[in-house]
Order: structure tokens, then C-alpha cells, then sequence
């Protein structure tokens, strides 16, 4: 099996699911700084991630659902996507965001598999508190080690894309390492760096 690993906020979506969330109740400005300086290593992935749901409190479900629904893709990622998997990769996400995005998306543009977090709500409203499986920086580098476990691929068989510091761990048991329109930190331990909004040029650079 080959494994291409993708982010989602900023590398299959084109913007950030917390901040167009946000802006909907006009605190973007705040989160996106937050968002910023997490995605160059400033701070830890964690407390950032905690800190930026906490003010979505109150929120309506609902309210998010629709707006994930409606996030839009990154130029060049249905092309991408349905390229890898004629190649024989299996295509998966994984999110620091939420599944109230990932979920549609995978089904909307035919990812293999989504791991991502869930914003927990009672009787259809946030309570400001997250919880699931892209929690730390180190989370996604911890979940290809265990799908390469699973499904017997190497490292040389893993192409991953990412954009920021909480793509770094899973740079680590890549063969491949895209830094897509990423931050400093992770395009120095980039094997590929593209800078244009357009997912489908790194199909020119890999196998």
C-alpha cells in the first residue's frame, strides 16, 4: 500500500475552520492570531487548540455544521485527490480541525479516511471544549506510525502535505515531505516546497 497524508485547514481547504467559525460571531481577528503563531511553533498546539474553541461557547451546532459544509477546497484538490488514488494511494486527512468539516469533505471529494477532532455540544450547542484524535503536536505523527503498522507501508510508500508546525511530526515517518504554502518551520524540513495555491502541481513532483 502507498499512503498520501494530507492537512486540512490551508492545504485541502483553502483557509482555516476555526477562524471562518469565528467569524461568524466576530471574534476571527483573535483567532486567527492564535492560529498564527500556533502554526509557526510558538506556542503548544494543545493550549491553543483548547483556548480558540473555548470562545466558540454557546455557539448553535447547527450554525457550524452549515458552515462547514460550505468551506471551500483548495484549488486543485478533487484533481489531486482522484489522481493519488488512480496511482494506488490510499488518500487520507488528518485535521487539528473538526469533523464537522472533515466528515463532508471526505465524503464530497472521495478521501479514503479522515482523523480529525469533535467539539463537543449538549442539546445542539457548544460547550467550548474539544476532545478526539489531533489533539498535540505530536498526534499526527503518531497516528501514521500506527496506520503504517496496520497496513504494512513504508515510510519511502508515505507522501505527506501539510502547511505548519503540527505537520512536523509526521514529516518524520515520511518519505516524501511537501511544505504547501506552509510556514518557515516546516518547509525547512520539506523535501518539496510549493508556494502557489494550486494542490494539483504537486502531482509533477511526486512518483
Amino acid at each position: 500500500m502507498k499512503l498520501a497524508v494530507f492537512d486540512f485547514d490551508s492545504t485541502l481547504m483553502d483557509g482555516e475552520t476555526l477562524e471562518i467559525i469565528a467569524r461568524k460571531i466576530g471574534i476571527d481577528k483573535e483567532v486567527k492570531e492564535i492560529t498564527d503563531r500556533a502554526m509557526r511553533g510558538e506556542l503548544d498546539f494543545f493550549e491553543s487548540l483548547q483556548y480558540r474553541v473555548s470562545l466558540l461557547k454557546g455557539m448553535p451546532v447547527k450554525t457550524v455544521n452549515e458552515i462547514c459544509r460550505n468551506l471551500p477546497a483548495m484549488p486543485g484538490a478533487m484533481e489531486t485527490i482522484r489522481e493519488l488514488k488512480k496511482r494506488g494511494f490510499t488518500v487520507i486527512c488528518f485535521s487539528g480541525g473538526f469533523k464537522n468539516a472533515t466528515i463532508p469533505f471526505k465524503e464530497k471529494y472521495g478521501l479514503n479516511c479522515e482523523f480529525s477532532n469533535i467539539l463537543h455540544e449538549k442539546d445542539g450547542i457548544l460547550t467550548g471544549l474539544v476532545g478526539g484524535e489531533m489533539m498535540f503536536n505530536n498526534s499526527k505523527g503518531e497516528m501514521l506510525k500506527r496506520l503504517q503498522s496496520i497496513t504494512g507501508t513504508s515510510i519511502e510508500d508515505t507522501i505527506t502535505v501539510g502547511d505548519g508546525a503540527n505537520d512536523l511530526s509526521m514529516f518524520k515517518y515520511s518519505g516524501t515531505k511537501i511544505a504547501f504554502c506552509a510556514k518557515p518551520i516546516l518547509e525547512k524540513q520539506a523535501d518539496i516546497i510549493i508556494k502557489e495555491k494550486n494542490l494539483s502541481l504537486i502531482l509533477d513532483k511526486i512518483a
